[in-house]
């Protein structure tokens, strides 16, 4: 369990954690500024993920994202929209801008339990139809069972197989993993989980898929903001991070902003290096700048 850690001198102390989020959260209230909780808002996977989830329900999600530069010019535009990967192709003709970007979840999420090739071949579809990001799971079946090799080997082909499916059409495209740490549990298992998806290719770590009864806590996103900036002490490759499952109010959003820019700094404030998975966020900071109850979303 230990190899990477010691590869990357990093051994979590719950103790000493305990007591850097009980500062962090003592002094985050202070961070609330509009200038913080747009900065915020910019970095919003808005996500609808339901079983009920139809063509016409995700083309009105990305609609109410384009009227943002018309009906709230003062705000930026969140940085993508994430949905099933079949809704991939729905999200990319429906934006109005590029720079929103479409994200799936793929790799058959929430679970990973499949044949590899089919979490391959869903993946490459999602690209094909127009994702420019690619959310999967961790193979928790093999990482719990220390079949460590087997893990990678997934993230290692899925990477493969996406930039092969971007490249051609002439793009590139983002992955992310989703470590569900909540399954996890341990700081050393999480630290462990993040080094590994790392090493494999991920643009991006991610807490939590939001579909298990514990998704992002303070404790899991220090010990991976400190695991990205071990990482990219050792590699020179700043790997993003991403905090979803739960995450609701805007006093959750600035605690996950304060302990990014604590841990890995305010260069790791932008679209590229933290990302919030949300449904529900994204009224919850306009209400808060706004001082009124806004609901768009």
């Amino acid at each position: 369990m230990y190899d990477l850690l010691d590869k990357y001198s990093y051994s979590p102390d719950a103790e000493d954690i305990g007591r850097r989020l009980d500062l962090l959260a003592a002094n985050s209230a202070g961070l609330a500024s509009d200038t913080v909780l747009k900065d915020c808002f910019s970095l919003m996977d808005i996500t609808s993920l339901h079983s009920s989830d139809t063509v016409e329900s995700i083309t009105r999600l990305v609609h109410k994202v384009n009227s943002l530069a018309r009906d709230y010019p003062q705000y930026p535009l969140p940085a993508s929209v994430c949905v099933f990967p079949n809704f991939a192709s729905t999200v990319a003709a429906n934006r109005e801008s590029e720079q929103l970007h479409v994200t799936a979840v793929a790799g058959c999420f929430p679970d990973s339990q499949s044949f590899l090739e089919v979490k391959i071949r869903e993946c490459e579809l999602a690209v094909e139809n127009g994702a420019d990001e690619i959310d999967i799971v961790l193979a928790l079946n093999a990482f719990l069972a220390q079949d460590y090799e087997t893990a990678r080997r997934e993230i290692r082909q899925i990477r493969s197989a996406i930039d092969k499916a971007a490249a051609a059409n002439a793009r590139t495209v983002i992955l992310k993993v989703i470590l569900e740490t909540g399954v996890l549990v341990t700081p050393e298992a999480i630290a462990q989980a993040s080094f590994l998806a790392m090493e494999e290719g991920a643009d991006f770590i991610k807490t939590s898929t939001g579909k298990v009864s514990v998704n992002a806590t303070p404790m899991a996103s220090y010990v991976m903001c400190r695991c990205i900036g071990k990482f990219y002490e050792k590699t020179g490759r700043k790997v993003g991070f991403k905090a979803a499952g739960g995450i609701s109010s805007a006093s959750d959003a600035v605690s996950y902003y304060a302990i990014v820019a604590s841990v890995l700094g305010k260069e790791w404030i932008n679209r590229d290096l933290f990302r919030f998975g949300v449904s529900r966020l994204a009224n919850a900071l306009m209400s808060a700048v706004e001082k009124r109850t806004v609901t768009v979303f």
